[in-house]
Formats: structure tokens, sequence, C-alpha cells
């Protein structure tokens, strides 16, 4: 089984360091909750809804140079279903750099035979064209994701989808640990060689 993977949210952990920096720079009042709820629909979104300025959007990219990979972990039992395919390709809006920062600080860029990221000048999701032609190179059978927007491009081109912790009305399987995976029916999916 070959299957793309969304990187934050979906293999590591990191919307409650993200969370963290944004709640810094808007202060003590607004809820951190709120705002990690908000980080889970879009970083896009989250800037647009507390309406960051400029400065405060340079606040968040010094904050974020500081984040080490220590800073951010893999969810438990991700690496089993890694393993488990055949093989594994990532499309993220997250600059390269950092993807494989903590790729290679958890040592799993082993587990990867290509990625796409935000340096290499795709539409942002749901514009299924990183997708298009990570499937054309690979075969892609699953998506994997924690947003809805992570599902649509791949179900768009016919590659069955699976949210993670989360809801989507687009997603052929629902998990919520990675545990789960190995509990899933993919009987009715062609794997593709």
């Amino acid at each position: 089984m070959n299957i793309l993977w969304d990187f934050d949210g979906t293999l590591f952990d990191t919307y409650p360091v993200y969370t963290s920096i944004i709640s810094k720079v808007l202060g003590s009042t607004v809820d951190k909750q709120e705002i990690y709820n908000n980080l889970k629909i879009s970083y896009l979104h989250t800037i647009d809804y507390y309406k960051i300025s400029p400065k405060q959007k340079e606040k968040i990219s010094f904050l974020k140079k500081s984040i080490s990979p220590r800073d951010i972990y893999p969810f438990q039992g991700v690496e089993e279903v890694l393993k488990y395919a055949d093989k594994n390709v990532i499309m993220t809006h997250k600059r390269k750099a950092g993807v494989l920062s903590i790729s290679k600080f958890y040592g799993w860029e082993k587990h990867f035979v290509d990625m796409v990221t935000f340096d290499d000048g795709f539409p942002r999701k749901p514009n299924p064209s990183a997708y298009l032609y990570l499937h054309k190179k690979y075969h892609l059978d699953l998506a994997i994701g924690d947003r809805e927007l992570d599902l649509i491009p791949a179900k768009e081109l016919g590659i069955a989808t699976c949210i993670f912790q989360g809801q989507s009305r687009v997603a052929d399987y629902q998990i919520d640990n990675y545990s789960d995976f190995f509990k899933l029916d993919f009987s009715h999916i062609k794997v593709n060689d």
C-alpha cells in the first residue's frame, strides 16, 4: 500500500507548539483551545480569524525559528503504519527544511520516498496539483490527514482517504489513534504496485 501523508497534526503533533507561539503573540486573553481549534482548520484561517497584523506575523515567524525538533513529537503508533506501507510520501505546506529537520531527528527520513513541501511551488491544498504529481509517480492507494482539507484533493483523484483525529464528510476511514489503522478493512481498495 502506498500512502500519502499530511505532516502537521497527522505524523507529528505540532499544533500544541504552534498554539503556544500564537498565544504568546495574541496574549493571555485569547483562549488557547480556541487557537488550537482554529489551527486545525488551517494556519491561514487562524491568521485571518484573529486579524493578525504584519508585525504579529513577524513575531510568529521569529518564534517559530526557535522551535526544536525536540519540541515536536510523533503520534504514538504512527511509525508502525509507516513501516507497514510499501511507499510513503508527504504533502505539506510546511517548508522542506523543517520537515527534514524533524524527520532526521527521529530517524524517519528512511520511511519516505518523496515529499512535496511549500518550497516546491505547488498551489495550497485543497488544490490537487501536488497530489496528482505524487500519484502519477507512486500510484497512491490512501491519503491520511487530520483535516478535510488534506483529503479533498485525494478524493478528487479517486484515492481512498483516512481522517486522523477528526471528522470529515469525504473520509473513507476515520481513526483516532494509529493502532486502529490495523483494524480497518482495506479490501475494497485496489492496491497499486
